[in-house]
C-alpha cells in the first residue's frame, strides 16, 4: 500500500501562485504514474495533471500554461506549481499514485482563489 499526504493548499488572490506537494510512503518503489485531481461540490472529479515514471506530463486544457507538475523520486514527492490562479481553480486537490494498476489517494488539500 501507499500513503499520500498533500500539503500547500490555502487562500490566494486571483493571479497569485501556490505550490502543492504530495509525499508518499509505504510501497513507494512500485509507484508509476502520479496525478493531481481536483473536485468542487456538485462536480465530477477532474484530472488536472499527470506525470509518468519517465517524466512525461499531461495537463487539463484549463490549466495548460499555468500549472506544472513535477516529481522527485528520491524524495518520493510530486508537486503541482500553480500560477496565474483563477477563482475557478478553487477546489479540493487530491494527489494519486498508481501501483500495479491500483490508484491510491490522499485526503486532499483545499485551494481557494478569491476574486
Amino acid at each position: 500500500q501507499v500513503q499520500l499526504v498533500e500539503s500547500g493548499g490555502g487562500l490566494v488572490q486571483a493571479g497569485g501562485s501556490l505550490r502543492l506537494s504530495c509525499a508518499a510512503s509505504g510501497n513507494i518503489f512500485r509507484i508509476s504514474t502520479r496525478n493531481w485531481y481536483r473536485q468542487t461540490p456538485g462536480k465530477q472529479r477532474q484530472l488536472v495533471a499527470a506525470i509518468t515514471a519517465g517524466g512525461s506530463t499531461t495537463y487539463a486544457d484549463s490549466v495548460k500554461g499555468r500549472f506544472t507538475i513535477s516529481r522527485d523520486n528520491a524524495k518520493n514527492t510530486v508537486d503541482l506549481q500553480m500560477n496565474s490562479l483563477k477563482p475557478e481553480d478553487t477546489a479540493v486537490y487530491y494527489c494519486t499514485s498508481r501501483v500495479y494498476g491500483t490508484d491510491y489517494w490522499g485526503k486532499g488539500t483545499l485551494v481557494t482563489v478569491s476574486s
